[in-house]
This record gives C-alpha cells, sequence and structure tokens, in this order.
C-alpha cells in the first residue's frame, strides 16, 4: 500500500492527494504531528534518497531553529530530521521499497504504480 506522509495543512501534501484521488491510487496518510517518524524511518528513506532531497533547507522550521548556523554535516541532518519532523520535505511518498520527496506531477505519472481497476 502506497503512503504519504505530511501535515494536513501543507499546499504540497494536498496537491499530491488530490493526484492520487484523481489518479484512483489508494494510499494511507500519516501526518507527521499525530504520528511522528523516527531514525529507523528516515534511515530508511535515504536508502532510497539522498539527505540534501529529504531535508527541507526553504522551510520556516529550518530559519526557526537557525540550522543554517551550524553548518550540519549529513549525520546531524539526520538525526534533526528524526527529531524535526517539519524539516522533513513533504510530501514523502513511498511504495513497492521506492520513495518520492516532494510534489511532482511529471515524476508522480512516471513513477507511481497505476491504479488497477
Amino acid at each position: 500500500m502506497l503512503k504519504i506522509y505530511g501535515i494536513k495543512n501543507c499546499d504540497s501534501v494536498r496537491k499530491a492527494i488530490k493526484y492520487l484521488k484523481t489518479h484512483n491510487i489508494p494510499y494511507t496518510f500519516i501526518d507527521f504531528r499525530e504520528t511522528p517518524v523516527g531514525q529507523e524511518t528516515v534511515r530508511k528513506w535515504l536508502m532510497h534518497t539522498d539527505i540534501k532531497t529529504l531535508f527541507n533547507t526553504r522551510g520556516t522550521m529550518y530559519r526557526t531553529l537557525k540550522l543554517k548556523e551550524l553548518d550540519l554535516n549529513d549525520t546531524e541532518k539526520e538525526a534533526w530530521l528524526a527529531k524535526e519532523n517539519m524539516l522533513i520535505k513533504r510530501p514523502v511518498i513511498t511504495f513497492d521499497n521506492s520513495i518520492l520527496v516532494g510534489y511532482n506531477e511529471s515524476q508522480y505519472l512516471e513513477k507511481l504504480p497505476k491504479h488497477k481497476g
């Protein structure tokens, strides 16, 4: 089953959910605020994408925590992602041992499984 991780009020997450509904692709939504992901999940994701893709340096949380000033290495960034899920670029979609990060319709068309039936 395809899973989409994010927060309900995020525009990119809403666009991704709309895309899935429009294409009749079943999914489970996991809200970071209700069900935070930990280090183990972040590590699994990083086996399929890189830290630069997953770590959101453009969001409010990154600026609020002043993380740019800390000049974090990849290991430290991974720890921050697990500690503060709002630093994860949204949405994260997992399926068939694959991962997509962010909203990109052309990538979705190419890579997401087609609904059968």
